[in-house]
């Protein structure tokens, strides 16, 4: 089974660009064709399917990039990443992008080929949401390779080829023998072996076990223990990333930092050519002090860092994915804002972080963070779920209180829909990120005064998915319905594409 995890599926990657689905896992996808070519190819051919969301997405979102940015080898935070394409060509490399009917199934699908003298792989592969793939398909043979394993491909139909007390997970498919982690495997000269790295920050491994997956299984497990939502946090993402709790709060720590830097620089201003929106954050900052603005208190700090870390997104900064880019202002933005107004200390701030990534591992696991499958819900509103459970953290609330913080936030986003203007994760996305917080500030005032959420989390997240999945796919991060179709909205996305 695939667990998630806190690092790779709910809080990260780090990143520059405006979409964790298309910069983040695009990357991903192309760092991993890049290692099966070993680096060497001198011809990339990349193929979005018309029934897909990529295909009218693919460039202003960032997907070419971040596959060039792989295939060039360098890291998803090189700030070079935009004109990564021009460096790729320069490299000597034919580059060409087609619209292909491959007839893909996901709306989020990947085709990348690479060339050399003497080699070739055709990847197909699937961006699940929040920068996550999964590599379905290498050659025409059917595989799953979600990057998180050192992976050995055995191009032969001779599964005895191999030690099955080393590799006890070996799937066949067709004719390739998948072996997953860092058993040592011999195999007689002739045949055919490919290794990958993991591109995930948290591997796997085959004997993985985890404590819980979804909030009753995890209220069972602390039935005898009394651990808060943080300390359970730690408990899951050690035994998945079979590390120790010291590091898992201290990773999270690094993330912490990487955030504060970037409220605090879209505070100060940000440029950058290519986007909607000047720089938000300072003028809005600039108003918090004058009497003809609204005191809102904390609301204020909040709506500043969340749309400070907006500001840094689009202006190809660094954020942190949490869940995703296009979310990525909802649950920082609130849990810090209000943090750092109150002067909380740095463990303070960790700690509902890690309450909030356990929270985004439950929706990961029974649901989705990808817009393309359950819309503007499935981003911000899960942000915001995650952030109501980090603000009941850092007014130590109690365990039941930080899930119910959760349910109720996440029962009010239903319905949320994706429909970015001029294919920009820019507007309305920086109105929705402001809007989830606020939704989160209350529902932890919510939970913290005793209001009952009346359906549980898990039943919540798992109703949220199906409303998501039946969201029309012209709202689903398409750009062809609602605010993107509007005439201003055609007129803006003619003046970003000219």
């Amino acid at each position: 089974m695939h667990y998630p995890s806190i690092f790779n599926d709910a809080i990260g990657p780090v990143m520059r660009g405006a979409s964790s689905s298309h910069v983040a896992a695009a990357h991903r996808i192309g760092a991993l064709a890049r290692d099966y070519m070993n680096g060497d190819f001198h011809t990339v051919l990349i193929e979005y399917d018309p029934n897909g969301s990529l295909e009218p997405t693919h460039e202003s979102q960032g997907s070419d990039m971040g596959l060039f940015t792989a295939l060039m080898g360098w890291d998803v935070t090189d700030e070079r990443m935009t004109e990564a394409g021009r460096y790729l060509e320069e490299s000597g490399c034919s580059v060409e992008i087609r619209i292909t009917d491959y007839g893909a199934t996901h709306e989020n699908t990947y085709k990348l080929t690479l060339e050399s003298d003497v080699d070739k792989v055709c990847m197909i592969a699937i961006s699940t949401g929040g920068g996550m793939i999964e590599v379905i398909e290498i050659n025409g043979i059917k595989l799953s390779m979600f990057g998180d394993y050192h992976e050995t491909l055995i191009f032969s139909e001779d599964e005895t080829l191999v030690d099955g007390q080393n590799a006890d997970y070996i799937l066949k498919r067709q004719r390739v023998i998948q072996v997953k982690g860092q058993d040592f495997v011999t195999v007689p000269d002739g045949i055919e072996v490919r290794t990958m790295a993991p591109v995930l920050p948290i591997g796997a491994r085959k004997t993985m076990m985890v404590p819980f997956v979804d909030t009753t299984s995890m209220l069972a497990f602390n039935e005898d223990k009394n651990l808060s939502l943080w300390e359970l946090a730690l408990k899951y993402e050690s035994a998945r990333g079979n590390i120790s709790e010291e590091i898992v709060f201290e990773k999270m720590r690094d993330i912490v930092r990487i955030l504060d830097h970037s409220i605090d620089q879209g505070i100060k201003g940000t440029t950058y050519e290519d986007r909607i929106y000047p720089a938000q954050a300072p003028k809005y900052k600039e108003k918090t002090g004058a009497n003809n603005f609204l005191n809102l208190g904390l609301h204020n700090d909040v709506i500043l860092a969340v749309t400070a870390l907006m500001d840094v997104k689009s202006s190809m900064g660094v954020i942190v994915a949490a869940p995703t880019a296009g979310s990525c202002g909802t649950l920082p933005g609130t849990c810090l804002g209000v943090a750092n107004a109150l002067n909380m200390d740095e463990d303070q701030k960790v700690k509902a972080m890690l309450a909030a990534g356990l929270i985004g591992v439950f929706i990961a696991h029974m649901a989705t963070f990808s817009a393309e499958i359950g819309g503007c819900q499935a981003e911000t509103g899960s942000g915001s779920g995650m952030a109501a459970a980090a603000l009941v953290t850092l007014f130590d609330g109690t365990l039941d209180q930080s899930i119910g913080a959760a349910s109720m936030a996440l029962q009010n986003t239903f319905g949320l829909v994706c429909d970015p203007v001029a294919n920009r994760v820019e507007a309305p996305c920086l109105g929705k990120n402001v809007l989830m917080a606020g939704n989160a500030l209350s529902a932890a005032n919510m939970a913290l005064a005793g209001f009952d959420p009346l359906i549980p989390l898990d039943e919540v997240i798992i109703a949220m998915h199906q409303v998501g999945q039946s969201i029309p796919c012209e709202l689903r991060c398409t750009g062809k319905g609602g605010l993107a179709m509007t005439p201003t909205g055609q007129k803006i996305f003619k003046q970003m594409n000219n």
